[in-house]
C-alpha cells in the first residue's frame, strides 16, 4: 500500500487488528533495511488479527479503501517499485479472496487499470528502525507527510467517505 507509516496507521485501530508490523518482503535479498538495500523489495505490513473479530475479507476491503488501485508507479507522492501497492496473501484461500476482492475492485472502475497486484508471499522482513510504530512516535510529522503527500486527498477522490 505504499509507505508501510500509513499502511501501519490505517490498520492499527481496526477492530479484530491485533498488531501490525512494518518491513518489506518480495524481493530477493536477505535482510533488506530502509537506509540499505531493499532493491526489490516492497514496503509492507504484516497484520496479525483475529479471525473472530474481523474477517480476512473485511481486511481486504480496508486495504483497497486505503490505496490508489490505478497507481503502478508507487502511491501518492512515493514514488518506486519498493512504493507500489500489492498483496501477498499467506496461503490459497487467501489468494481466492485476494483474486475476487480484486475483481471487485476491477468492476467497480471499469474505466481505469486496476495495476495492483497479488503476489505469492515470501519472507517478511520487520523494520528494526525508528520507522516501526512511526505514526504514533511522531505524530505531527506523521500526519503532515500524509496530508502534504496528498494521500487522503487522493483517497477521497477515488472512494469517497471510504
Amino acid at each position: 500500500g505504499g509507505c508501510f507509516w500509513c499502511m501501519e496507521a490505517d490498520f492499527q485501530d481496526k477492530a479484530g487488528v491485533v498488531d501490525v508490523v512494518s518491513g518489506f518482503t518480495g524481493g530477493k535479498s536477505s535482510n533488506p533495511t530502509y537506509d540499505g538495500d531493499h532493491r526489490g523489495h516492497y514496503e509492507a505490513v504484516e497484520i496479525t488479527y483475529d479471525p473472530s473479530v474481523v474477517s480476512y475479507t473485511e481486511l481486504l476491503t480496508h486495504y483497497w479503501r486505503n490505496i490508489d488501485p490505478f497507481d503502478g508507479g508507487g502511491q501518492f507522492c512515493d514514488r518506486g517499485h519498493s512504493y507500489q501497492a500489492a498483496l501477498f496473501p499467506q496461503n490459497a484461500q487467501q489468494q481466492a479472496l485476494a483474486e475476487q476482492s480484486r475483481q471487485e475492485v476491477v468492476a467497480q472502475f471499469p474505466e481505469q487499470d486496476v495495476v495492483t497486484e497479488i503476489l505469492p508471499a515470501s519472507t517478511f522482513w520487520p523494520v528494526k528502525e525508528y520507522h516501526q510504530d512511526y505514526y504514533q512516535k511522531n505524530s505531527v510529522r506523521y500526519k503532515y507527510y500524509r496530508w502534504s503527500c496528498g494521500r487522503d486527498g487522493r483517497l477521497e477522490e477515488i472512494w469517497g467517505g471510504r
